[in-house]
């Protein structure tokens, strides 16, 4: 009886020493979980399957972020779409922006593609910049960082934990980079088109050139006089790959390589988005199916 009593309390202390951690999408959430490790339980609320500005905001997802004790959110006006008429239903006081609980990954990574001005005309640009800056490996530390320092800010009693998991995770992601700037070694200078740009932090970091996006303007569908403009500048400049992503629409890409001789490659924009389940794979898949 006494050791069913001891394991009982054991049990409802790891319950309790849990700490309940939202991510809007996936990337975030696994470095999360490797900084966290057994302390938290991580719950990532965007499925990688979709478009990242346009998640449905179900009522699934009020529930989750009620209870929530931190929300990590990309930022960027990544989630401007769907998060905060979520966070108004949650009335979660710990969460909300400013709030002790509340995580804003943007702040922490230093942006591109700022627009020097803002406006319908020019589709759905984001004034503080792209932000879709999880498909730059390099910025992985940086996320573990800011969420090793908020872990220990709600849970300083578990601080050794957290220092221990975010300087064993570097680590091996010190490694990982090493590995993967040899892959992209062999296809420095390659030449591509985007059908949105996702993919530019990625491409930045390892000096590929994008020559343009299928879309004429972010967020705008792709239209008969700007598909020729591009299949025209693919040609100048002899552009033989197109990087298309897993949500749009799969049929333009497929034009333009046809009358350009250039190859479709599918790039996972986060993990899980094209079947991967290690952070290791994910930027592999980006990495070999822009060099092969």
């Amino acid at each position: 009886m006494k050791k069913i009593l001891l394991l009982t309390t054991l049990l409802t202390t790891m319950v309790f020493a849990s700490l309940r951690v939202d991510t809007t999408y996936a990337t975030m959430g696994r470095v999360a979980q490797k900084i966290g490790g057994d302390l938290v339980n991580v719950t990532v609320l965007g499925s990688s399957k979709y478009d990242p500005h346009f998640i449905v905001p179900k009522p699934s997802l009020i529930a989750k972020l009620r209870r929530a004790d931190l929300l990590i959110m990309n930022g960027g006006g990544l989630e401007l779409g769907w998060l905060p008429p979520l966070l108004r239903a949650a009335n979660n006081g710990k969460i909300q922006n400013g709030g002790k609980g509340f995580l804003d990954m943007s702040h922490y990574v230093k942006m591109i593609d700022v627009p020097t001005s803002v406006s319908r005309a020019f589709g759905d640009v984001h004034a503080q910049g792209n932000p879709h800056f999880s498909v730059d490996p390099y910025v992985i530390p940086v996320m573990a960082k800011a969420i090793e320092q908020k872990l220990i800010q709600l849970d300083a009693e578990h601080e050794k934990d957290y220092n221990e998991n975010y300087n064993k995770f570097t680590k091996e992601w010190q490694n990982y980079l090493q590995k993967i700037n040899a892959t992209m070694l062999t296809c420095k200078g390659e030449k591509v088109v985007q059908y949105h740009e996702l993919f530019n932090y990625f491409l930045d970091r390892y000096d590929i050139k994008s020559y343009g996006t299928i879309e004429p303007l972010p967020g705008i569908a792709p239209s008969s006089k700007h598909t020729i403009a591009l299949i025209n500048i693919m040609k100048e400049n002899g552009v033989k790959k197109v990087l298309q992503d897993v949500y749009h629409e799969r049929k333009t890409a497929k034009f333009i390589a046809a009358k350009t001789g250039a190859k479709v490659v599918i790039i996972p924009h986060e993990l899980g988005a094209d079947g991967s389940k290690t952070l290791q794979e994910f930027y592999n898949k980006i990495a070999q199916r822009i060099c092969q």
